[in-house]
């Protein structure tokens, strides 16, 4: 690694090349000519069409749906930049998969996440930009640099824009383990905050037990780091409204999984909206007018640049 390529040049998988194309618009760049697709038997193969020596490469791929598949096009096409003699490679992670297999909770369970840091190490990255982990320790499973840039800013100007310095406003943290994350949200908002205590039975499956905090009559804004399948995040807003007595609910989360029945949990709930940013792209195939999203492709451009400058990407944190 190299501590400052002579230019910028980003390249995509086929993950999410919209928010790649919208960060390059940013930066007043031309996305990488580079081709990614599969052989007939399924395999992943990378063809790069520009030279890469000595330029700071940032490879954007979130390892969303179909997780492996895009994993794999990411660890290829980092091995490409590599023997390609590129100054130094960035693995931008606009959404980190694997992230929620970051412990031990039972006899013989694989560290998932931790594998995970270990191939894109291997593979040939310096060092990976990523938001809103699920996990913030997963940054200590990578022997190299880890930016984990947050998402709450930009709910925060959302916000604060909608609604102002309304008192009536509150936010909801769905679960215990999102307190701090709900809390820093609200201090920034200048809003109460209230929990929502449930008890987990099983993986993607969950019971609402009771609501800490009085929500009576407010209009909440429940905040999480990702929805998968739904089931929680509708449980939460079912209980504020039926039990809590809250006038409205509005979600916000980083990550839209929206794997299985999500969608159809999320148009049957009482929730008025939900917002997500576009880390992971939205499914064309999804028709749900409760859902938004909101482009993230600035604070990456950014921080990008931030890389690229060697200076500081604090900044972006606050």
């Amino acid at each position: 690694m190299i501590a400052h390529g002579k230019d910028i040049k980003i390249f995509s998988g086929n993950s999410n090349r919209a928010l790649a194309d919208a960060i390059c618009k940013e930066m007043g760049l031309e996305l990488g000519n580079a081709e990614v697709g599969a052989f007939s038997d399924g395999e992943s193969f990378v063809s790069i069409y520009e030279t890469v020596r000595g330029s700071d490469v940032f490879v954007v791929q979130s390892t969303c749906a179909p997780v492996n598949d895009n994993l794999m096009e990411m660890l290829i096409m980092i091995d490409a930049f590599k023997r390609a003699s590129a100054g130094r490679i960035t693995a931008v992670m606009p959404y980190f998969g694997y992230a929620r297999q970051d412990r031990k909770t039972k006899p013989r369970d694989p560290i998932s996440a931790k594998l995970v840091a270990n191939l894109i190490t291997r593979a040939g990255a310096d060092r990976v930009l990523t938001m809103d982990l699920h996990a913030n320790q997963i940054q200590g499973f990578f022997d190299i640099p880890v930016d984990n840039l947050l998402g709450a800013p930009i709910f925060v100007d959302c916000f604060t824009q909608r609604y102002g310095d309304d008192p009536d406003v509150m936010v909801v943290s769905p679960d215990v383990g999102s307190v701090a994350r709900a809390r820093a949200f609200a201090q920034k908002l200048g809003m109460p905050l209230a929990i929502v205590d449930k008890r987990r039975q099983k993986a993607n499956s969950s019971e609402v037990m009771n609501i800490i905090g009085d929500v009576k009559g407010k209009k909440v804004i429940l905040l999480d780091d990702m929805v998968d399948t739904g089931g929680s995040l509708c449980g939460a807003a079912r209980a504020l409204v039926e039990l809590g007595g809250a006038k409205s609910v509005t979600a916000c989360a980083t990550h839209g999984v929206l794997s299985g029945p999500a969608v159809q949990r999320i148009n049957d709930s009482v929730l008025e909206e939900v917002i997500f940013l576009n880390t992971i792209p939205g499914k064309p195939e999804v028709k749900c007018d409760k859902i938004k999203y909101l482009s993230v492709a600035h604070m990456f451009a950014e921080a990008i640049e931030r890389i690229y400058e060697e200076v500081s990407v604090s900044k972006l944190f606050v």
